[in-house]
């Protein structure tokens, strides 16, 4: 059985409004539910239009954002939430975490930024995060330092349409270097 955290008191006192913000239904669906079993009341939305409506209407004191949406960049999600609602506490949740996205998020009003996938223990912990405590505690099991060099060339050669000269070109680094690794399987987590 799993164990459920309560929520404290929201940034508006006693409100516990989340918006979670993702284009994968799957992934939002269990999301919604174990956010819901969390004491959150979860209102959801596939993309960056039907977000901004739901912002307009009434926006939420709390609201977990995917970057990347079909419809756009739930970066503008954030910033809007943010600029309704300055008290709102929005994590950033994404498959293509960086630091500089990281920082566009924190600057945007993003409280927190988190890698997919996120467990929802994780997510209420970085919702709730407090002055109290600055830092959530170090994951159990983080990703080697080798298998963060693999991610990093991975999205670096998609970025530039998977050409091997270019990434090599942009990574500063031999083409035929570049590609022994991607031939190689990613590195263990």
């Amino acid at each position: 059985m799993q164990e459920t955290t309560m929520v404290r008191s929201g940034p508006a006192g006693t409100d516990k409004t989340l918006l979670i913000v993702d284009d994968d239904r799957p992934l939002r669906t269990r999301l919604v539910r174990a956010m819901e079993q969390h004491g959150f009341q979860v209102r959801d939305a596939e993309g960056v239009e039907e977000a901004m409506s739901m912002i307009a209407d009434q926006p939420p004191a709390y609201a977990l954002v995917d970057l990347r949406l079909e419809d756009g960049n739930g970066m503008s999600v954030v910033e809007s939430l943010a600029e309704a609602r300055p008290d709102a506490r929005i994590v950033m949740l994404t498959g293509y975490g960086n630091i500089a996205n990281a920082v566009t998020a924190i600057k945007a009003g993003a409280v927190d930024y988190l890698p997919k996938p996120a467990d929802a223990d994780q997510i209420v912990k970085a919702l709730l995060n407090t002055a109290e405590e600055p830092l959530p505690p170090p994951p159990e099991d983080p990703m080697s330092a080798d298998r963060v060099r693999w991610e990093h060339i991975q999205r670096v050669y998609e970025q530039c349409g998977r050409n091997v000269s270019e990434t090599a070109r942009r990574l500063k680094m031999h083409r035929r270097t570049l590609q022994r690794i991607l031939n190689k399987h990613a590195p263990r987590p």
